[in-house]
C-alpha cells in the first residue's frame, strides 16, 4: 500500500489556492502588502513613516526608502539587547546568522514566528505539495528525509533567544510531526563541529530507509562520500534503494550535477530546487522540465525589483511584482513578516514567466566581476563553465574568479580558480571554451575582448582537492549555509585562496 497518496489528497485545497498564482497575482500581493502594513503600524518603524495612513503601493513606494542591512543593523542590535515593538510588533527572539556581502563580517537577521510559520515552514510544505503533483506515483512518506544543517547557539541577551543559521532555527522549532519523518536526531543535525556531525550523520543514517534529502549540493557532497565509503558502496540507491528526491538550494546545482549522477544512478531521482534563504522562502521548481522557479506570493512576503542598471543610481527605479519585464535582470527587494521593510537582499533575479510568475536566480549584486565594465554575473559564469564541461569531459567541484588588474606584462584579464572532480582533457581547451562562450553569453564581456585590448584571454588555475574546504574551515565557515564567493570585483578572497594552493 502506498501511504503517499493517502497523504497527497491533504495538500489539495493548498495546490487550488497556488494555482491561482496564475490569474491573481497583482491582488494576492497587495493584500499581502496590506496586511504587513497593518500589523507593523504601532511599532516605532511604522510610527516613523506613518503606517497608518498608507492604503497603496505607490504610498509605500515613495514614503518608504530602500533597506540595505547597514541600514537596519542599528534596529537588529536593540532587538538583539531586548528591545521590543521596534520593527515588527511580536517578539523577535530568532536571529538568522548569514555571510556577509555588507562590511560586516555576519549579518543578523530577525526571524520572528509569524515568518517561521507563514514563510519558511510553509514553504517546505508546498514544496513537498507541488513535487507529489510532479510524481503521483511517489512513495515520499514511505520513509525518511535527510536534512542538512547548521548549528545554532544562545543569544546572550535574550531569554531563549538563538542565533545561528537558518537551518538550525528551523530544526530547533520544527513540529514534532516533521521530527518523526526526518533524520538524524535533533541532538545530531544541530552538531556545532562540523566534520564531527557528518561522521555522525552518516552512521545515523546508513541503517534507515531514506527517500529524500533536503540541503545545499555542496556540502551533501561531502556527506555521500562519507556514506559511500563507510558501507563500500559506489552508488547511494545501494544505500538507501528508495530514495526518489534531492530539495536543493543555496548555490547553484550545475556545477554539481555530473558529480550526482555519477553517484546516484537511478531514472527515479528528481531535483527540485528551493529557494530558502535567512531573509525568507522565495520560490520552488514546480514543473521538473523547467529549472524555473514559481515565485511563492502569498506568504508575509511583498516583492520589488529594481533594474540591475539601476543600483548605483541616486534615484533607482523599483517596480513591484506586476510591473516587472520578462529576461531582465533585477535585484530583489522585500518587506516580511519579521520587520525587513523594502530590504534589499542581495540576490539578482530574471522573470521567464508571468502567468505565473516563475524565475531563475542570475546572481548576486556584490558577487560579480566588472573591473573593466564587463559586467560578468553568476548566469553567465555557470553557462560558461557548463559549456566548458560538457566539451571536455571535466566535472568541477568548487571554483573562484576575479580580476587580474595588471600584470607585470601589462596586460589585464579574469583568473579563474576551480577544483575539478574531473580533469578536462585540456586545460587550455578548457580555457578556451569557457572564455568564447562568456562572449556569447555577455555583450558587455565580448567588447571588452576585443582585439584582446582591454581583456585578455582569462586564465585557469587548477586547485588543489580540498583547497575550497581548507580555505572555508580556516575561516570557521564549513557546512550550514556558507559558501565560497564565486566572483568577486577585487582580489582579496582569491589571493588567500592561492596561498593555500600548494
Amino acid at each position: 500500500m502506498n501511504i503517499t497518496k493517502g497523504i497527497s489528497k491533504v495538500f489539495a485545497l493548498r495546490l487550488k489556492e497556488i494555482d491561482l498564482y496564475a490569474s491573481r497575482s497583482g491582488e494576492i500581493q497587495n493584500n499581502v502588502l496590506m496586511k504587513l502594513l497593518n500589523k507593523a503600524k504601532n511599532t516605532e518603524w511604522g510610527n516613523k513613516y506613518d503606517y497608518k495612513s498608507i492604503s497603496n503601493y505607490d504610498q509605500f513606494r515613495e514614503r518608504v526608502p530602500v533597506q540595505m542591512y547597514d541600514d537596519i543593523k542599528p534596529y537588529v542590535e536593540r532587538m538583539r539587547a531586548g528591545e521590543k515593538n521596534l520593527i515588527w510588533p511580536s517578539e523577535i527572539q530568532w536571529f538568522a546568522k548569514s555571510s556577509g556581502t555588507t562590511n560586516d563580517k555576519s549579518k543578523f537577521l530577525p526571524i520572528s514566528k509569524e515568518s517561521l510559520n507563514d514563510i519558511h515552514y510553509k514553504g517546505g510544505a508546498d514544496a513537498v505539495a507541488m513535487y507529489l503533483r510532479m510524481n503521483p506515483e511517489s512513495r515520499f512518506f514511505s520513509g525518511k528525509g535527510v536534512i542538512l544543517g547548521g548549528s545554532h547557539r544562545p543569544n546572550d541577551n535574550l531569554k531563549h533567544g538563538l542565533v545561528g543559521d537558518l537551518s538550525a532555527i528551523l530544526i530547533q522549532n520544527v513540529t514534532p510531526m516533521v521530527n518523526f519523518l526526518r533524520v538524524p536526531s535533533k541532538k545530531i543535525a544541530l552538531m556545532d563541529e562540523w566534520e564531527s556531525k557528518i561522521e555522525a550523520i552518516a552512521n545515523a543514517t546508513i541503517n534507515v530507509d531514506v527517500t529524500s534529502l533536503s540541503g545545499v549540493p555542496s556540502w551533501f557532497l561531502v556527506l555521500i562520500k562519507r556514506v559511500l565509503e563507510k558501507t563500500g558502496k559506489t552508488s547511494l540507491e545501494e544505500v538507501w534503494p528508495n530514495l526518489e528526491v534531492f530539495f536543493h538550494g543555496g548555490v547553484s546545482f550545475t556545477p554539481y550535477r555530473e558529480q550526482y549522477k555519477q553517484i546516484i544512478h537511478s531514472k527515479n531521482m528528481h531535483y527540485v530546487e528551493t529557494y530558502n534563504a535567512s531573509e525568507g522562502y522565495f520560490g520552488t521548481q514546480n514543473d521538473l522540465s523547467d529549472p524555473s522557479m514559481l515565485m511563492m506570493i502569498d506568504y508575509g512576503i511583498f516583492y520589488e525589483f529594481m533594474p540591475l542598471e539601476d543600483l548605483d543610481k541616486e534615484n533607482p527605479r523599483v517596480y513591484c511584482l506586476e510591473e516587472v519585464e520578462l529576461n531582465k535582470n533585477y535585484a530583489m527587494i522585500i518587506s516580511t513578516s519579521c520587520g525587513l521593510w523594502r530590504y534589499m537582499i542581495g540576490d539578482t533575479v530574471r522573470f521567464t514567466n508571468n502567468k505565473p510568475y516563475k524565475f531563475v536566480i542570475t546572481g548576486r549584486t556584490k558577487h560579480f566581476i566588472n573591473a573593466f565594465g564587463e559586467e560578468l554575473i553568476i548566469d553567465n559564469a555557470e553557462k560558461g563553465l557548463a559549456k566548458a564541461c560538457a566539451e571536455t569531459g571535466a566535472q568541477i567541484c568548487e571554483y573562484s574568479a576575479a580580476p587580474v588588474f595588471m600584470d607585470e606584462n601589462a596586460k589585464c584579464r579574469h583568473q579563474w580558480l576551480i577544483e575539478f572532480a574531473q580533469m578536462p582533457d585540456s586545460i587550455e581547451n578548457f580555457a578556451a571554451i569557457l572564455d568564447k562562450t562568456l562572449k556569447e553569453v555577455n555583450s558587455d564581456y565580448e567588447a571588452k575582448r576585443w582585439k584582446d585590448i582591454a581583456l585578455q584571454p582569462l586564465e585557469v588555475v587548477i586547485a588543489r582537492e580540498g583547497l575550497f574546504h581548507d580555505w572555508l574551515k580556516e575561516k570557521g565557515k564549513l557546512g550550514g549555509q556558507h559558501k565560497v564567493p564565486r566572483l568577486s570585483n577585487d582580489r582579496s578572497h582569491i589571493e588567500e585562496m592561492l596561498t593555500l594552493n600548494k
